[in-house]
């Protein structure tokens, strides 16, 4: 039964770190979609700079030849719960399950911080809103 809660807990991991993929990469089209849509929620600084950070804590773990964190916890639930677990980053697995790809660390490196590039790009096109200034409550 041990080994039933581990296999869940890698799955819940699964599901968090593609969520955040979701989020990196869909993210950046909600933005560039809601701008050409007026919609304004996607100029929140709050939103934006998570999203930012995001990218830099992707292409910092590329540049530095890191495995992400949730890609090391997933493997270790599934290696401890004595499954199969997979080799390599957690994008160079699934794209090879779904489309066959195959390449060598450094074009990961390269699409992560050219996507990065794309995202600081936006910063400028679509600008978040401006920071507020407080108001003195009498």
């Amino acid at each position: 039964m041990p080994d039933l809660l581990l296999l869940l807990a890698a799955d819940l991991v699964l599901v968090l770190h593609l969520a955040f993929v979701l989020f990196v990469i869909g993210g950046l089209l909600v933005i560039w979609l809601g701008w050409g849509l007026g919609w304004g929620w996607v100029h929140h600084r709050g939103f934006r700079w998570a999203h930012l950070a995001a990218i830099a804590v992707v292409v910092a773990q590329a540049w530095l030849g890191q495995l992400c964190p949730l890609t090391i916890l997933e493997q270790s639930l599934r290696s401890a719960a004595g499954a199969v677990s997979y080799q390599g980053s957690f994008i160079q697995h699934y794209l090879h399950r779904l489309l066959y790809f195959e390449a060598p660390w450094w074009v990961f490196t390269l699409a992560y911080t050219l996507f990065a590039l794309l995202v600081v790009i936006t910063w400028w096109g679509v600008p978040p809103a401006p920071k507020e200034k407080r108001r003195n409550k009498p």
